[in-house]
């Protein structure tokens, strides 16, 4: 396979990634500068857009390669990245190194990562039988309506289904490799309203107060105890994020009360399950329930790609890695439906902050262990 080293590079690639700002939803530029990359690698490239506002037009990627018959591995991340925000030392979009450490928006969330990937793709034979497969969408970190559910539609549609998938999310907490996601819990948010009589303060008999109702519905929602978790997750919990009446008047009993709730829950529970538990306490009091779930719990039990990629992990850096559910949702929530699924990618220490970095010897390795995954994975 011909590459020239500094395609192959990964602190050059990941520079060429950062450089493009990309902030949610990502189209353009960075999608070009990767499928440049990818195109004389022996890829097939298929970008598109779709969506409408509110959630769209949002831009994806999917790449193959296919040489003969097979395992298809794939691996799935995201080029666009959260607003910078003010106050970093340099800026956000014009990647710096300082010292050992390469600073820009999205180096570690998740640039860094893709660009581990497409150089680990160097050190891989083109004439390996198998697929190889890269899903990258331009809208993980916004509502992901139109990301990786479009990419999947895309897959169906060219006739590929991976047999494994790694996301390469940045999940290493304190190390590199100590820590790969086999699972994550489900989200839903609900918002509860409550409808009542407007009045004077001082003739209650001629209104109706939403609020007590309101409070009550919440203490009722506070007290719930989900589940005590499982050997996989941590218990599910529901939090109260938010309580308005928005009554700017001292002597006038609102009409209506509004609050929100966020649920994160494990496999012992489904969304529907839950929207329909709350909507029976709301109802008590005479609330209605509006709710939208981000996605559901899944699980890969710990197996064949989980060792796959915890044994890469060890053969470069010597770290057992830990399995774990924990942390917020991603797209592997998606992906699930189509194949084992796991997350292994940079430390997260700097993800979403100011002056976000990685470390240049965590890119190296991270392409290295990326490099044996892939072989490995179609060796299997």
């Amino acid at each position: 396979m011909s590459m020239t080293s500094t395609n192959a590079d990964v602190v050059d690639i990941a520079r060429k990634l950062i450089a493009c700002p990309s902030v949610t939803p990502a189209r353009g530029e960075v999608f070009a500068v990767l499928e440049a990359m990818l195109v004389p690698m022996g890829f097939t490239v298929d970008r598109f857009v779709t969506g409408e506002a509110p959630d769209g037009p949002v831009e994806n990627l999917l790449a193959w390669r296919t040489t003969g018959a097979g395992p298809h591995f794939a691996f799935a991340g995201h080029l666009d990245v959260v607003p910078p925000g003010d106050g970093w030392t340099s800026d956000p979009f014009t990647p710096e190194i300082r010292g050992d450490l390469l600073h820009g928006r999205g180096a570690v969330d998740m640039k860094g990562s893709i660009a581990a990937f497409v150089a680990a793709l160097a050190s891989v034979p083109d004439d390996v039988p198998g697929t190889v497969s890269l899903i990258i969408t331009g809208d993980e970190e916004g509502p992901a309506v139109y990301g990786t559910l479009a990419l999947m539609d895309r897959m169906a549609a060219h006739g590929l289904r991976p047999d494994l998938c790694l996301v390469g999310e940045p999940t290493s907490s304190q190390r590199l490799g100590d820590v790969i996601k086999v699972g994550r819990r489900g989200s839903v948010n609900m918002w509860i309203k409550v409808d009542g009589v407007q009045g004077h303060v001082a003739y209650p008999h001629l209104a109706d107060n939403p609020v007590p109702r309101l409070v009550r519905i919440l203490a009722a929602i506070d007290a719930v105890v989900l589940d005590e978790g499982t050997d996989w997750f941590q218990p599910s919990n529901i939090e109260i994020t938010n309580l308005e009446v928005g009554n700017p008047a001292t002597n006038v009993i609102p009409a209506a009360a509004h609050a929100r709730i966020s649920i994160r829950f494990n496999d012992q529970h489904s969304g529907a399950q839950l929207i329909e538990r709350i909507s029976a306490i709301a109802a008590t009091e005479g609330g209605i329930v509006s709710a939208k779930i981000s996605g559901e719990p899944f699980l890969t039990e710990p197996g064949a790609l989980s060792s796959l990629v915890a044994g890469a992990i060890k053969d470069v850096t010597g770290v057992e890695a830990e399995l774990s559910t924990t942390g917020g949702t991603s797209d592997a929530r998606f992906l699930s439906r189509l194949c084992p699924v796991v997350e292994f990618g940079l430390n997260n220490a700097t993800m979403h902050k100011l002056d976000e970095a990685v470390a240049v010897q965590d890119l190296e390795d991270l392409t290295r262990i990326y490099a044996l995954v892939i072989r490995r994975a179609l060796a299997a």
